[in-house]
This record gives C-alpha cells, sequence and structure tokens, in this order.
C-alpha cells in the first residue's frame, strides 16, 4: 500500500498530460504540462529536456512538488475526477541519452504521440536532439486528493471585454486555466479554475481544500489534441491576493509562452532556443554535447504497443 493508491489509479493511467508544478527560486509555483508514468513502487516518472531544464533545478532547490490531473484530452474518459497529488521530487545530474532506465516512459510517448516516432529518424532527428537529451524526475507521493471535474458551459469561452491585463490574449481562449500558488508552509499547491478579469486582476474561485494563501502564484493554460499534437501552453505569472468579495484575485506581471504562440512561424525561432538552452546548460557544467543512443530510441519505438 502506498500513498498513491488513495487515488483512482486507472483513471490517474489515463490521463496523457498532468500540470506539474515546482516552486522557482523567487518562490513563484510555476506548472508545465507534463507526461506521467507511475511506477510500481508508487512513484511517479517525469523526465524534462535540457532545453527546458528549469524544472530539475527547481526540484534540485526546493524538491515540494505537486500535479494535477486536470485534462483528460485523449485518454478516453467522460466526467474523470481531478487527481491532486502532493510530494517531493529528486532530479539526479545524469544526463540520460537514451531510453534505459524510463524505457515504459517512452514507450508510452511512442504509443501515445504517434508523430513523435519519427523524431528518431533523419531527417527531423538532426534537429531533435535536444528533445532526447533528458532528466529524469521521481516524484514520492505524499498526499492525495480527489475533486470532481470542473463544470464548464459548453461550446467555446466568450471573451471577456476588452482589458489591458497581461495574459487576457492567452486566458481568454481557455475554458479555465489551473492556478499555482503555495499553501502556509510554502508548499506548492494546483487548482482548476475559470478566471474571470477583474478590477487590476483576475478573480477566481479556489476549490476549498486548496489552502491557496497570498503570495507569488501563476495561472497556466494549455491544450493538446488526442494524439498530443497541437500543443500550446502559456503561463501568467503574477500575486495572489484576497478580493473583497471573499474569492481570490490573481494580478498578473508576466506571460510566459515557451513553445511560442503556436503559429507554425514560431518552429525556427522554436529550434533556435531549444538549441541554445541545451548548449547553456552543458556548458555551465563543462560538460560536452552528448551522443544521443538513436538505434535504441529507434528499436522502441518500432515495437509493437503492450496495452498503454
Amino acid at each position: 500500500m502506498t500513498t498513491l493508491d488513495e487515488a483512482p489509479l486507472e483513471v490517474l493511467d489515463a490521463y496523457r498530460t498532468c500540470e506539474f508544478a515546482t516552486l522557482g527560486r523567487d518562490g513563484t509555483p510555476a506548472a508545465w504540462p507534463t507526461a506521467v508514468r507511475r511506477r510500481e513502487d508508487g512513484t511517479l516518472l517525469l523526465t524534462t529536456s535540457l532545453a527546458f531544464a528549469q524544472k530539475a533545478l527547481n526540484v534540485r532547490r526546493d524538491g515540494r512538488v505537486a500535479l494535477l490531473f486536470s485534462d483528460p484530452t485523449g485518454s478516453g474518459l467522460t466526467d474523470a475526477p481531478q487527481i491532486l497529488v502532493s510530494g517531493r521530487a529528486e532530479c539526479p545530474e545524469e544526463i540520460r541519452t537514451g531510453p534505459e532506465g524510463a524505457e515504459d516512459y517512452w514507450r508510452m510517448l511512442f504509443e501515445r504521440q504517434p508523430h513523435s516516432r519519427s523524431y528518431v529518424s533523419a531527417p527531423a532527428r538532426w534537429t531533435m536532439d535536444w528533445y532526447y537529451l533528458r532528466l529524469l524526475i521521481t516524484v514520492t507521493p505524499e498526499r492525495v486528493t480527489v475533486r470532481p471535474p470542473l463544470a464548464v458551459p459548453d461550446g467555446p469561452r466568450i471573451p471577456a471585454l476588452p482589458n489591458t491585463l497581461a495574459g487576457s490574449e492567452q486566458l481568454n481562449a481557455y475554458a479555465s486555466a489551473v492556478l499555482g500558488a503555495r499553501d502556509a508552509s510554502g508548499a506548492p499547491v494546483l487548482a482548476r479554475t475559470r478566471p474571470t478579469p477583474g478590477d487590476g486582476g483576475y478573480l477566481l474561485d479556489v476549490p476549498v481544500d486548496c489552502a491557496a494563501v497570498p503570495g507569488p502564484a501563476s495561472l497556466l493554460v494549455h491544450r493538446h489534441d488526442d494524439r498530443m499534437n497541437h500543443m500550446h501552453n502559456a503561463l501568467v505569472r503574477g500575486r495572489l491576493d484576497e478580493a473583497a468579495d471573499g474569492r481570490m484575485v490573481l494580478v498578473p506581471e508576466k506571460v510566459v509562452e515557451p513553445m511560442g504562440t503556436g503559429r507554425a512561424s514560431d518552429t525556427l525561432g522554436l529550434l533556435r532556443r531549444t538549441k541554445r538552452a541545451t548548449g547553456r546548460y552543458l556548458e555551465r557544467r563543462g560538460l560536452p554535447r552528448p551522443k544521443v543512443r538513436w538505434d535504441e530510441f529507434r528499436e522502441l519505438a518500432a515495437r509493437r504497443p503492450q496495452g498503454i
């Protein structure tokens, strides 16, 4: 019996992504969509490429993390409950250049995101080595909370009235967002909610079991289709305060879109940024650029699905 057994495991396993929150150097909880693989010992395995290593750096500085399974797109589930997992994470310095030690994780990705199989062969692999230079993050769950699905109206979200709030363009394109905040101990907490533009910030209805307190916070929006294509994510960073009507309000300060806006024209710029970021990670540690073990990835990608 592990802490994770308190969750509906068949539901957790069906989710294609979760929102994974770590604490930044300034204490701001930042959540990003991340693929997760549950291990038999009750831990959760995540990975991050060297190009987006901030999650790993945050974990090495403060291992307190939170994972919210709240977007069931592609899972085949209807009315899926949300699952919040709080715990501690570890991320060794070892750079993985092949699937060894995370075979089930990579097999899951190749099955759920079929187009990624093309990355391991020419010509795509010539620009994708950064994607396969990975750091492994292991989360040991300490607490599990199960919530009902967030009720949202059918159809597209009605755009808010024009305003000058940072992040309004990104948030208005989504029916809901994920709040990343801290509890009284400083640990990250997560909750899916529907931001409403107000005077100077976004008003939020926070679940009663989410012990968010005023302080640095963020709002994440993200999407993918049933085959993990057409991804987009954006993070609105700011400060969480108590509103006069008893709700919480996030006062936005900055918008981060690490993968670009989602337009095809962003692809070249993204490849340049990932190459530079990978190079910086290695240079700061005095390491040469490792060679990806392409043959091992190709062999794994070519295997028949095993019920994932």
